[in-house]
């Protein structure tokens, strides 16, 4: 650790941990083994670090949330292992809701990106430059962000969905599609992403005829569940499109 840095002795660092120069580290933090903290990180207190992390010039990890309805209360932000957070991304805590942000494993935030309070992100998802999450904002896994894209407070992305850049999401998007354009809409399943993760050509195919139901043939949601429900076999991935649209809080994005 370079001295110009502060690392407070209560501070909980794991075996190989590199901090470099002009670095922040507070009390109430916990930072995994073989992580790499590169020159003028800031860790505030809440903050839980996972293991092999990156965490770029810039980033501000666990500063309280930006609601006026927090108090001061004791919460966290938790990023798991394998996580790269690049320049300037911003990680806030929880609020008394949640009690904690999550950032799941194996995630990339490239600069800039912004990750509100209460957000829960899963696995494998990558965030372009400049995307922001408001606050309570859900995310599956192995989500893809465009560019500058953003997300309002209490949406749901499901997981393997691709967010294309610029979009401005304002109601729930469900897994395995691409949602585009503004006003965000449906802009086809995303092939390429589920092909790249190991879908077969059967599993693409039926999950583009669910969505046929849902968005292309339909334009009245109720009545294209109805269909789908009376004409596509059960699968894994039926029971969870079911699953998320019975979730949903916001309502779905709007069909072609």
């Amino acid at each position: 650790m370079n001295t110009t840095s502060f690392v407070h002795p209560n501070a909980k660092i794991g075996l190989h941990v590199e901090i470099g120069p002009f670095s922040y580290i507070a009390e109430n933090v916990e930072i995994g083994a073989n992580t790499i903290i590169y020159p003028g990180v800031t860790i505030l207190d809440g903050s839980k670090i996972g293991e092999n992390c990156r965490i770029f010039t810039g980033a501000v990890i666990g500063a309280e949330a930006q609601d006026l309805s927090y108090a001061g209360e004791e919460t966290w932000v938790e990023v798991g292992d394998f996580v790269t957070i690049r320049e300037f991304v911003t990680l806030h805590r929880g609020t008394k809701v949640k009690k904690k942000t999550v950032i799941g494993d194996h995630c990339y935030l490239m600069a800039y990106a912004h990750v509100a309070h209460d957000c829960l992100v899963g696995h494998h998802c990558i965030f372009a430059n400049g995307v922001n999450l408001a606050g309570h904002v859900e995310v599956g896994n192995f989500v893809n962000f465009g560019g500058l894209s953003a997300v309002h407070q209490f949406c749901k992305i499901g997981s393997h969905a691709m967010i294309g850049g610029g979009s401005i999401v304002r109601r729930d998007v469900p897994p395995f599609i691409k949602a585009v354009r503004n006003p965000v809409a449906y802009g086809g399943v995303n092939k390429i992403g589920l092909t790249r993760k190991g879908f077969s050509r059967e599993s693409i195919d039926s999950i583009t005829d669910i969505y046929r139901y849902l968005f292309v043939k339909n334009t009245n949601l109720s009545k294209g569940i109805a269909e789908m429900q009376a004409n596509i076999p059960e699968s894994e991935y039926k029971r969870e499109i079911e699953a998320f649209i019975a979730g949903s809080n916001r309502g779905l994005i709007k069909g072609l």
